[in-house]
């Protein structure tokens, strides 16, 4: 009879992910989850594991072998009490994994700020396609495999390592339980200001993961990132390939969204032509070009997986358009991000041509850190790379627009119901209009709604 482990939290994207895995490595697999809503509970129930709702204590007398305790569980909390008064056997999600099979394995670790998901994804797709068969976890659903997660018996594991604490008992990052063979720091900013008090708490748990790194590992990271130098100036004993122009390996945009570039390297350069735009998306690319050269891909094989990756839903996605209207769904919660994104739909619409092209960002600040306004300053600003701004200022939000700027420069509308929206939509179409829809969250449908409205107009 196989072990049972229920899972706290299942239904956030790296638990949901790991319960796959855990069943997949052959464990009964049960758990319990506050908010349980489509894709990961269905995905979930689809592969037989039962989702229990609420916390309960009760769901205990299913008599799990081991619990895995979500970053979301607290001390005080009815079920945590009992696991600890009990002495059940439990521990974080990160440590299980690397202990049931990332110790086996040879890790590639995606890390940083931004852009983590889109390139753990390519790099996984490149690996596929090259015949490496690789097992993988992602924070989103790639739309190669169709799934967050996956276990083969290939001895390579690619997954995204997240600078989030642990768990209650662990307060370190999740990556440090990793103890990856490659690790690619793709960028490095402040963000997760609920649990990071500066950016030097961040450099601390990044160099506490570079510690425990041997001599062997290659860190891969971009040598003109100021924040990632002060990491390494703390010190670094693993073997360093850094990318960057004085270094001999970058990118060159051969068309203004980069949906063609060049990646230059000291003897030649390698054109890319694929799907994605947004010179960001680009960097992603590089790096995970890098891992590839590191594995000896070759160039031809990485150029073709370039060229047919599909990406990740919710990264930069188109979900409507028609002669006049495209809508994107993007992921976008930090300044940065949001910088990037409207200059590669920017970029895009310059391309095709048309100069009296619009581009209207709608922004749900729904992270902790953007709800506490930390980067409010710097929102408002890169917000004017947008024809318009449309703020979405609910109960949630710990700041006012007008608080950080008298005069954003362009037109803004900031409302607190969804509905406002769609009437807003109606009156902001011209000859062509690219809505982008950035939240880490549901946006409470808005998605949907607007490309119904979209449709109805058709």
């Amino acid at each position: 009879m196989s072990k049972h482990i229920h899972i706290l939290g299942i239904c956030g994207t790296f638990m949901g992910s790991l319960a796959i895995l855990a069943r997949e490595k052959g464990f009964k697999v049960t758990g319990s989850d506050a908010a349980i809503y489509p894709p990961m509970s269905t995905y979930l129930q689809k592969q037989g594991i039962k989702i229990y709702q609420g916390y309960e204590p009760e769901v205990l007398e299913l008599k799990p072998d081991h619990i895995i305790i979500g970053n979301t569980m607290r001390r005080g909390m009815a079920i945590i009490e009992k696991i600890l008064d009990d002495n059940l056997s439990y521990s974080s999600g990160p440590k299980w994994l690397y202990e049931h099979i990332l110790k086996d394995k040879f890790v590639i670790a995606i890390a940083g700020t931004h852009g983590k998901t889109t390139t753990t994804s390519l790099v996984c797709k490149m690996l596929d396609d090259a015949g490496f068969n690789p097992s993988f976890l992602i924070g989103g659903v790639m739309q190669d495999f169709g799934v967050s997660s996956r276990l083969t018996d290939s001895k390579y594991f690619v997954i995204e390592a997240d600078e989030y604490d642990t768990a209650f008992f662990d307060k370190r990052s999740k990556f440090m339980h990793y103890h990856p063979d490659v690790l690619l720091i793709n960028n490095l900013e402040f963000d997760h200001a609920d649990i990071f008090e500066n950016m030097d708490a961040i450099l601390k748990q990044f160099h506490h993961l570079i510690r425990t790194l041997p001599a062997k590992t290659a860190i891969i990271y971009p040598e003109e990132v100021g924040a990632i130098k002060r990491l390494l100036e703390m010190g670094v004993w693993s073997k360093l390939l850094p990318s960057g122009k004085e270094k001999g390996v970058y990118v060159e945009a051969k068309k203004r969204d980069y949906s063609e570039f060049t990646i230059e390297r000291k003897a030649d350069a390698l054109s890319i032509k694929w799907p994605l735009i947004g010179a960001h998306n680009a960097q992603n690319a590089l790096h995970a070009y890098m891992i590839g050269k590191l594995l000896e891909i070759p160039d031809d094989s990485i150029q073709q997986s370039f060229f047919e990756f599909k990406g990740v839903k919710r990264r930069l996605e188109c979900i409507f358009q028609n002669k006049t209207l495209s809508i994107y769904d993007d992921f976008a919660h930090h300044p940065t991000a949001v910088k990037e994104t409207l200059l590669a739909v920017r970029a895009k619409s310059q391309r095709q041509g048309q100069s009296s092209d619009r581009v209207i960002a709608i922004l749900e600040p729904r992270s902790n850190t953007m709800k506490m306004g930390v980067h409010k300053k710097e929102l408002i600003d890169v917000l004017q790379y947008a024809d318009e701004a449309w703020l979405y200022m609910n109960e949630n939000a710990l700041w006012k627009v007008d608080e950080s700027s008298q005069s954003i420069g362009i037109y803004q509308h900031v409302c607190d119901i969804i509905e406002a929206f769609e009437k807003e939509m109606v009156k902001a179409q011209s000859n062509h209009t690219h809505f982008v829809i950035m939240s880490n969250g549901g946006f409470e449908g808005l998605h949907q709604k607007l490309c119904d409205r979209a449709s109805e107009k058709v």
